[in-house]
C-alpha cells in the first residue's frame, strides 16, 4: 500500500448502490473491502471492476452479527493497517404488508440489518480512526428518502432510516475530537435491480398505482466519491440526490 492510497470499506457491495459505490471507489485509486452476505455476489463486483480487482478484497460479512462486523474491520485492518472511508451501505426492505400484519420476525430482521448493522460498523471504524496515524477518517451512511418521508406499509424501512440520522448526528458529534467526519446521503429512485419496479408502478399515498422517474445508479457512485475526497475538515452533513420528478416534494 502507497501513502497516497485510501482504503474504504463499502458494506452492502454484492448489488445496487453498495456495488456502484465500491467500483466507483475502486477506479479512482481506492483499496476496497467488499463486505455483504453473498460472497458470490461479491466476487461478481470484483470481476466488474477489471484492471482495478487487484485493489479488492471480498469479505463476506452479516452486519447485523456483531462479531461479523468486528471480524470484517479486524481484517482490514491487519490487510491495509488502516481505514479512511466506511460506506456504510448495507440494509433491507420488508414486504410491503399493513402495520397490523407485519410480524415480529419482520420488524426484527429490518432493525437488526438496517439500524442495529449501522450501529456496529461505525462503532468498529471509530475504533479503527481514532487510533491511526494520521488520525481520523469519514463515515457515509446511506439513509434515504424514507429518513424524511414514508411510503405506504413501510413502517420498518422508515422508522429504521429515521434512526439511521440519529446515528450520522450523533456519529458526526462524537467524531470531531478524533477528525472522524460522519455524513448521510439520502438517495431517492436511483434505478437498481431491486428498484426497477418502481418505473412498472408503485403504491402511493393515495392509494393510486403509479410508475415513478428514476436517476441512474451510478449518479450516486459519483456523488458518494465526492464525499469521501473531501479534506477532513470539510463534510457534507446531508445529501439528497434523486430522479428529479420523482414524488418526494409534495409527498402524501
Amino acid at each position: 500500500m502507497s501513502t497516497t492510497e485510501k482504503v474504504a470499506i463499502v458494506t452492502g457491495a454484492g448489488s445496487g448502490i453498495g456495488r456502484a459505490v465500491a467500483l466507483e471507489f475502486l477506479s479512482n485509486g481506492y483499496l476496497v473491502a467488499l463486505a455483504g452476505r453473498r460472497e458470490e455476489a461479491l466476487t461478481e463486483t470484483i470481476s466488474l471492476s477489471g484492471i482495478y480487482r487487484n485493489n479488492a478484497t471480498a469479505i463476506s460479512t452479516d452486519v447485523s452479527d456483531p462479531n461479523a462486523v468486528r471480524a470484517l474491520f479486524n481484517g482490514v485492518k491487519q490487510k491495509y493497517g488502516r481505514l479512511d472511508v466506511l460506506f456504510n451501505n448495507a440494509g433491507m426492505n420488508a414486504p410491503p404488508v399493513k402495520l397490523e400484519d407485519l410480524s415480529d420476525d419482520q420488524w426484527t430482521t429490518i432493525v437488526n440489518i438496517n439500524f442495529n448493522g449501522m450501529f456496529y460498523c461505525i462503532r468498529e471504524a471509530f475504533k479503527i480512526m481514532k487510533d491511526q496515524e494520521p488520525m481520523g477518517g469519514r463515515i457515509i451512511n446511506n439513509g434515504s428518502i424514507s429518513a424524511h418521508a414514508p411510503r405506504p406499509n413501510s413502517i420498518p424501512y422508515t422508522a429504521t432510516k429515521h434512526a439511521v440520522t440519529g446515528l450520522t448526528k450523533s456519529a458526526s458529534l462524537d467524531g470531531r475530537k478524533y477528525d472522524i467526519a460522519c455524513s448521510q446521503i439520502d438517495i431517492g429512485n436511483a434505478m437498481t435491480e431491486l428498484a426497477a419496479k418502481m418505473a412498472s408502478g408503485v403504491p402511493q399515498a393515495d392509494g393510486a398505482i403509479k410508475s415513478e422517474s428514476m436517476m441512474n445508479v451510478n449518479e450516486v457512485a459519483t456523488a458518494a466519491l465526492y464525499m469521501a475526497n473531501l479534506p477532513l475538515d470539510t463534510n457534507v452533513q446531508f445529501m439528497t440526490i434523486m430522479a428529479t420528478k420523482m414524488p418526494f416534494v409534495g409527498r402524501g
